[in-house]
């Protein structure tokens, strides 16, 4: 936990890795295995201090600013677990990078970060495989099941542009994904507006539906393969909802091949043994400017090889009624 969680006071050293971060946001990050209402507790209370006087949780650390943390006890599994699974069961292809940020091909089935009851993400695993980077921190999140881009900032300066951008619903990036549904998809372009209102299940877990009570989603869907039973799509958001994709496709009736929250459940028991073993979701295109420069930049990641040799089974077994112009470019790309 980089210098915090013993049995004794912590003094350390805001670095400039750090400048402008809220000092609540700050110690979520270095106090891994703290619960975050014990951190708010010591910040109340008055243990954390700031250049020894006590501040709000709000406050913005400065370069050369001196943090004194109470003692704090951590859980024991994180550190070894962590760094054994980020040399073993990782491969983070980069797709970009510059001093100002990283741009990586996620694999399907792993967190973006720990948490949820989650040791291990993409940013503990990038964090472990580059001990001498100073500065990891998401840009912006893709679900546990979804492959392809991810952004990740390595200055604080660019990390603040990038959830500017990313706060623009849309205007600051052009983000596509590439997914497969259930069922003969009609229309070559369809814009769907559906609000979406978030939720608990009894259980505890986070759902999403849409609800005319919930907030506005835009989403635009292109068709750029169909056969008689399923259709390869184009999704390009225009807002970034929770699960906004996955939901706005299974309220029309063509939920996502494989997905597990919200798709056909009978359907996915038999995709398993026919080939398709993951959600077929697939970040596959975003276009954005570059937060320093301000220089166009455009990232993809191929499709996988998973939902790829689906596409190839399809085929195989039965002809396409539709192809888009572009669909062979999309499947060929390396």
């Amino acid at each position: 936990m980089n210098g915090a969680g013993n049995n004794s006071v912590t003094h350390l050293v805001i670095g400039e890795e750090a400048a402008g971060q809220r000092l609540d946001n700050y110690l979520v990050r270095h106090c891994k295995g703290v619960p975050k209402s014990h951190l708010y507790r010591i910040l109340r209370s008055g243990e954390v201090r700031v250049n020894k006087g006590r501040v709000d949780a709000t406050y913005r650390l400065q370069p050369g600013d001196s943090l004194r943390l109470p003692p704090l006890r951590l859980a024991e599994r994180a550190v070894d677990e962590i760094a054994e699974l980020a040399k073993t069961r990782v491969d983070l292809p980069v797709i970009y990078e510059d001093e100002a940020l990283l741009v990586i091909d996620k694999p399907e089935g792993i967190a973006v970060h720990g948490g949820s009851g989650v040791s291990f993400g993409v940013i503990e695993a990038l964090r472990r495989q580059r001990p001498q980077a100073k500065f990891l921190e998401l840009a912006h999140r893709l679900d546990r099941e979804t492959s392809g881009v991810l952004l990740v900032g390595k200055k604080r300066l660019a990390l603040t542009v990038l959830h500017d951008m990313f706060r623009e619903h849309g205007a600051g990036a052009d983000k596509r994904y590439l997914v497969l549904v259930r069922g003969r998809w009609m229309n070559a372009t369809q814009h769907v507006k559906a609000p979406l209102l978030k939720y608990l299940t009894e259980s505890g877990e986070r759902r999403v539906s849409v609800d005319a009570e919930g907030k506005a989603s835009h989403t635009v869907f292109r068709l750029l393969a169909r056969w008689p039973e399923a259709s390869l799509l184009e999704a390009q958001l225009k807002t970034g909802r929770t699960h906004q994709i996955r939901v706005h496709l299974a309220h029309l009736g063509f939920p996502i091949l494989g997905d597990e929250k919200y798709g056909d459940f009978n359907l996915n028991k038999r995709l398993r043994p026919a080939g398709l073993k993951r959600m077929a979701l697939h970040a596959w295109r975003m276009a954005f400017r570059h937060p320093l420069s301000g220089a166009p930049l455009t990232c993809v990641a191929p499709l996988p090889d998973g939902i790829r040799s689906y596409v190839a089974a399809l085929d195989a077994a039965t002809q396409r009624e539709f192809a888009a112009d572009n669909l062979q470019q999309i499947l060929e790309h390396q």
